[in-house]
């Protein structure tokens, strides 16, 4: 079993004045949902997401050597435009992360990021954004060690992704990622995320995610106020039971391939996190009263077609649609028909499985 100390290295064999990289990484949409952690993001329960291939950061790390002053040294773009109002999270970012790579004092980093995917669509580019940019500082790690290996790699690369956040960590590998210790997978870890290598029916091949953009506005409370508030929560225990319990259900199901299983599972978790905000204190109602609409319409678009199609939430407005790929057609129609009235500016997007984290 690994532990933290694991990654914290001795000494290099290589030295490097400067370079660059590129990596993009995927955002991801959890299906059990990780909500409430403990210090040092360490998840209070486990969780499984689709990686999604579509919705994407795309990074550009520059790096100079500099003299070590003792202070990090770094220029943020965003869209190619300086972008002051990320520099606080990124300076507490490479604070958590140094003592695993401490070399990042030695140089001066320029870091150019964008999006695929609009800005301020309410969907979380902390996760893709923070994968991105961990992969990167990786490239400049393996530079300076070249005896890396590939497994290293990529579950350092997680571990530091998720200090940036915690969902990060589900964004480096795909096609469906576990995150936090479960007595029944292999290799799972409260530390990164880590591939599902359990048998996956065909059913779940190319699933598709379609996303409802139904609130593009800025989220209503942030993740780490709402993972905090599980702290003194009355029903936290219980819950993080649950998605234990989720998980394996859901182990069965990716094997036997029950899409009417599945979506109970998934609908429920979506609908719990949520309650959960509700009975929380403070409390907060996250959906809007076009989520709602949505919801009611899947349901019965789902009991009058008998096609399998579901909706997950993540901590805002916005509800993405799950279908198998062989319901493509239909499903595309009825949302351009049904769902997208519900949407700011009428707008979603087609995104579906997707394999993780690569370098440009």
């Amino acid at each position: 079993m690994f532990t933290a100390n694991d990654f914290i290295p001795k000494k290099y064999s290589q030295s490097v004045e400067q370079g660059n990289f590129k990596w993009s990484a995927p955002s991801n949409i959890a299906l059990v949902k990780y909500w409430g952690k403990k210090d040092n993001q360490i998840p209070a329960n486990p969780s499984v997401s689709f990686t999604l291939n579509n919705c994407k950061t795309i990074t550009k790390l520059a790096f100079a050597k500099k003299q070590n002053d003792g202070t990090f040294s770094f220029d943020l773009l965003f869209e190619g435009k300086p972008k002051e109002d990320f520099k606080p999270k990124i300076q507490k970012f490479l604070e958590r992360i140094e003592i695993y790579l401490p070399f990042l004092k030695d140089y001066h980093f320029t870091i150019d990021t964008e999006n695929t995917f609009p800005h301020s669509s309410g969907i979380a580019s902390s996760a893709s954004g923070m994968a991105a940019l961990a992969m990167n500082l990786m490239s400049l790690e393996k530079a300076l060690n070249p005896e890396m290996t590939d497994d290293y790699f990529y579950q350092k690369g997680a571990l530091l992704a998720r200090l940036g956040s915690g969902s990060a960590c589900r964004s480096i590998k795909g096609q469906v990622v576990v995150w936090g210790n479960h007595k029944n997978i292999s290799g799972s870890s409260d530390l990164f995320g880590v591939e599902y290598t359990n048998a996956i029916h065909a059913n779940f091949k190319n699933y598709q995610d379609t996303i409802l953009l139904v609130d593009k506005g800025e989220k209503q409370v942030s993740s780490t106020v709402g993972h905090d508030l599980m702290h003194d929560h009355p029903f936290a225990e219980r819950r993080f039971a649950q998605a234990h319990e989720n998980l394996d259900k859901l182990i069965t199901i990716f094997e036997n391939g029950n899409l009417e299983e599945f979506i109970k599972i998934i609908e429920s978790e979506a609908l719990t996190l949520h309650a959960m905000m509700m009975t929380s204190m403070p409390y907060f109602i996250l959906m809007k009263p076009n989520t709602l609409e949505i919801i009611n319409a899947i349901w019965k678009f789902r009991n009058d077609t008998k096609i399998p199609v579901c909706f997950t939430l993540d901590a805002g407005a916005n509800v993405h649609v799950l279908y198998p790929n062989k319901d493509k057609p239909e499903v595309l129609q009825f949302i351009k028909d049904e769902l997208v009235g519900y949407c700011q500016n009428r707008q979603y997007i087609c995104d579906q499985i997707g394999n993780g984290a690569v370098e440009n």
